[in-house]
């Protein structure tokens, strides 16, 4: 029996994933991760992902994409997305903290848990 895991894509890789995001690990392989995205059952590449006990309750900070046509050009280089409902939001400098408009939630920004691609 599996225990409760947690996966996000820690590098950039063609999978229906979002950065930054958590997802329930349903099952593990010694290669794959199979995760919930939104009750459909995708198989990811271990090596692509974090897998941890719990996510981290702060703010990811991730890297704009090359083809994120959708965020505003006013988020500048990288954004945050919400530990609780995935919402994205623009990240100001030197934040501690951040409300998600999306949800309420207040969570620390999560400076020391960044992702890297």
């Amino acid at each position: 029996m599996l225990d409760t895991q947690w996966a996000r894509l820690r590098t950039d890789a063609s999978v229906p994933l979002r950065r930054g995001a958590w997802y329930r690990v349903v099952m593990l392989t010694p290669t794959d991760a199979v995760v919930d995205v939104h009750r459909r059952m995708v198989s990811v590449p271990r090596d692509v992902l974090q897998i941890t006990p719990q996510p981290p309750p702060v703010w990811a900070i991730v890297p704009r994409p090359g083809h994120a046509g959708a965020l505003p050009a006013s988020w500048g280089t990288r954004y945050a997305v919400c530990p609780a409902c995935r919402a994205r939001a623009p990240l100001g400098p030197g934040l501690v903290a951040m409300r998600c408009s999306a949800c309420g939630g207040e969570y620390d920004v999560g400076w020391g848990d960044a992702y890297f691609a």
